[in-house]
């Protein structure tokens, strides 16, 4: 497969996925992930599933503060159905519960809590030094064995230090998307901020994907304010131990400073050998 990416705007669909009505959505190739062109890579439809959880019975005054995303199998660049509820609705927090289907499979489930906006006096603390300038534009960065033609390359990247993907980390990266998540839809703090929080074990691979099957089974994202701007840094680490599994810890930060964290699960494990 091709290891470079320089995506030419003539060359990326208008976005990641097009509304059909009645909860279905079509995905777009831009969908598709690094390990097949015909699976997504889960941060556009972690974002769908946002985007829909912020327009289910919406209430002035609350923000979604956290997304956990569990990816139950791959899911394919098809028509996906999405479908939230809330699971419990009081006062100053809501529990709001996803589904993600295709061809009336579930590939994808999703919780989130929704809470009453702080008051304006609420300290802001941030106990984390401030992350990297955003670097300027950087020449193709490299994937090996990747497919690169779907959401890599329908993101913006940008490393700090002039590092990679194919760079063993911690890592560091400021990514935005080259196009919107739903066509005609301008896209939301939350929804940019999902779309790239399932690359953070990518920006701080530790752990060799090549020789082991590393993947990771979930993604929580923790938002202790709304992103701001189209930029958003990653600076992620790896977490792991004999007998145990992978833990990918992400720092988010916008140009105006920490927003919030990213964890995911990652399981590691020996290849497959033979059918």
């Amino acid at each position: 497969m091709n290891s470079e990416f320089v995506p030419s705007p003539e060359a990326l669909p208008a976005a990641f996925y097009r509304a059909l009505g009645d909860g279905r959505y079509e995905s777009t190739p831009a969908t598709a992930g690094p390990w097949s062109a015909k699976s997504q890579h889960a941060g556009p439809p972690s974002a769908l599933v946002g985007h829909v959880m912020e327009r289910h019975a919406p209430r002035r005054g609350m923000r979604i503060a956290r997304v956990t995303v569990e990816l139950l199998r791959p899911v394919p660049v098809a028509d996906l159905t999405v479908d939230v509820r809330t699971v419990r609705s009081g006062g100053s927090v809501e529990l709001l519960e996803g589904e993600v289907s295709a061809a009336g499979a579930t590939v994808l489930l999703a919780r989130a809590w929704r809470l009453v906006a702080g008051p304006d006096d609420t300290p802001s603390l941030r106990p984390v030094p401030p992350a990297p300038d955003l670097p300027g534009p950087q020449p193709p960065h490299t994937m090996a064995d990747a497919h690169l033609d779907g959401y890599v390359s329908a993101m913006e990247w940008r490393f700090a230090d002039g590092l990679g993907f194919d760079s063993l980390g911690p890592g560091t990266a400021w990514a935005r998307q080259r196009i919107p998540l739903v066509a005609g839809v301008v896209d939301s703090p939350l929804t940019r901020a999902l779309t790239v929080a399932d690359s953070s074990w990518a920006v701080g691979f530790e752990l060799d994907h090549h020789a082991r099957l590393v993947i990771n089974t979930d993604v929580t994202l923790a938002l202790h304010r709304d992103p701001v701007g189209e930029w958003l840094c990653l600076r992620s680490h790896t977490a792991a131990s004999p007998g145990g599994s992978g833990l990918a810890l992400g720092q988010l930060d916008d140009a105006s400073g920490s927003c919030g964290q990213v964890v995911q699960t990652l399981l590691v494990t020996e290849r497959r050998v033979g059918p």
